[in-house]
C-alpha cells in the first residue's frame, strides 16, 4: 500500500480523488472509477505502486511515436486498471480488472466507486510482478532502451509509480513517454510534464456523447490535456482509432484533424485501423480506403504529418518531407528501414522536420 497523490479527505471518511476529471467521491473501503485507488480510513492509496502486469522492450514506433527518437527502443510497463471503460479496448483483460462488479449507473455517467473486500484480501488479489522504480530504471538501462514508456493500460492511474520512476529515469539519461487517453486533471499533468518527454494521446472521438456512452468519460478534458501537454513542451502525437459507423464520418474526422491543427501543424496524427475487440466484436474492420481518406482530410486541414496505423506496407506509414515530398523515414510495421533526416532537416531541400532526436 502506497499513499496516493491528489486527493482531499472529506466528511464521514470519504475522499475526493482529483487525479482525473472523474473527481471520484470514494467512501471508506471503496475504490474509484479506475478500480486501483482505495480509501482506507480517509486516506487514499494506490494498489499498483509496486506491481506491473506487462513489461517489454519495444520499438518506440509501436507507441506510436514517429517523430521521437525514431528507431530507438522503449522499455514499456503497465499495471492493471483504467479510468475509462472503452467497449473496444484491446487490453480489456488488464485494463478492466475488477470492474465487472461495478454498481449500476445512469447511462453516460462516470462509473461509480467499487466497494472492495477487506484490505488483507484485496492485497493478495491485485495481479502483477513486484517492482520498484529503481528496479524499472535498472532494467531499462540493462536493456539498452532510450526511454521508458508508461503504457498498455492508462498510465494516469498508476501515476505515483510512473512519476517516481520518471524522476529516476531522467537522472540516468532516459526519456519518459506517456501513452495515454488524456483523461487527467490539470495539476497532475503540470507536475508530470516536468519529467515527461513525449506523449501519445488517444483522441478517440470528437463527440462528447460517444465518449460518455462508449468510454465513460468526457471529451473536453482530453482536448484540454492535449493542448496543455503541447504548451508545456512535451512532444505530442495524437492517435485516433477509426471505427466503422462510430467515428469514421468525414465530418468527425475533419473535426479531429482541425483540432489537432489548432494545437500545432507540427503535431503528428495517427489514424489507425480498428479490429474487433471485447464488447465490439461485431463491428467491422476499418477499410483501408477509409484510412487513406482520413490521411487526405488531415493534410487538407494543414497537418504536416499524418500516418496510417495497423496497415503494414501503406505509403502513409513513412515520413515524407512536407515541402519537397522526399522520403525521409521509411517504415514497415513498427520497423524503421531507413532514416535520411540529417540534423533535423530534409537532406534534399533543407526543410526543418519537426520532432525530437530525428537524426
Amino acid at each position: 500500500m502506497h499513499e496516493a497523490r491528489y486527493y482531499t479527505t472529506l466528511e464521514d471518511g470519504k475522499v475526493l480523488c482529483t487525479l482525473c476529471p472523474h473527481d471520484c467521491h470514494i467512501p471508506e473501503g471503496a475504490r474509484g472509477a479506475c478500480a486501483v485507488r482505495y480509501n482506507r480510513g480517509g486516506h487514499l492509496y494506490t494498489l499498483v505502486y509496486d506491481r506491473v502486469v506487462s513489461r517489454l522492450v519495444e520499438p518506440v514506433e509501436k507507441k506510436p511515436l514517429f517523430h521521437f527518437h525514431p528507431g530507438s527502443t522503449a522499455y514499456s510497463i503497465g499495471t492493471v486498471g483504467c479510468n475509462m471503460r472503452c467497449a473496444f479496448c484491446q487490453n480489456w483483460e488488464i485494463s478492466q480488472w475488477a470492474k465487472e462488479h461495478l454498481p449500476k449507473h445512469a447511462s453516460g455517467s462516470a462509473p461509480m466507486p467499487l466497494v472492495c473486500p477487506a484490505l488483507s484480501e484485496l492485497e493478495g488479489r491485485v495481479p502483477g510482478e513486484p517492482v520498484t522504480p529503481e528496479g524499472i530504471v535498472e532494467s531499462a538501462l540493462a536493456a539498452g532502451a532510450t526511454s521508458i514508456a508508461y503504457t498498455y493500460t492508462e498510465p494516469t492511474i498508476f501515476y505515483e509509480l510512473a512519476y517516481d520512476t520518471a524522476v529516476l529515469a531522467r537522472q540516468q539519461g532516459l526519456k519518459n513517454i506517456f501513452v495515454t487517453n488524456g483523461f487527467i486533471s490539470e495539476q497532475p499533468l503540470r507536475d508530470l510534464a516536468e519529467v515527461l518527454d513525449a506523449a501519445n494521446v488517444d483522441l478517440k472521438f470528437f463527440s462528447d456523447e460517444s465518449y460518455r456512452h462508449i468510454s465513460r468519460a468526457r471529451l473536453e478534458p482530453i482536448l484540454d490535456a492535449i493542448r496543455l501537454y503541447h504548451e508545456l513542451g512535451v512532444w505530442v502525437e495524437v492517435t485516433t482509432l477509426v471505427i466503422p459507423g462510430v467515428n469514421d464520418s468525414e465530418q468527425e474526422l475533419k473535426d479531429i484533424a482541425e483540432f489537432v491543427h489548432s494545437v500545432g501543424e507540427d503535431v503528428p496524427w495517427h489514424v489507425s485501423k480498428f479490429y474487433p475487440a471485447w464488447k465490439m466484436m461485431d463491428t467491422a474492420v476499418t477499410p483501408v480506403e477509409t484510412l487513406r481518406r482520413a490521411v487526405e482530410i488531415g493534410q487538407e486541414a494543414g497537418l504536416r504529418y499524418v500516418y496510417e496505423g495497423n496497415v503494414p506496407g501503406e505509403r502513409s506509414e513513412s515520413t515524407w518531407c512536407p515541402h519537397c515530398g522526399a522520403l525521409l523515414i521509411e517504415r514497415h510495421g513498427f520497423r524503421v528501414r531507413a532514416n535520411r533526416i540529417q540534423n533535423g532537416a530534409c537532406p534534399d531541400c533543407g526543410t526543418s522536420i519537426d520532432g525530437v532526436g530525428l537524426g
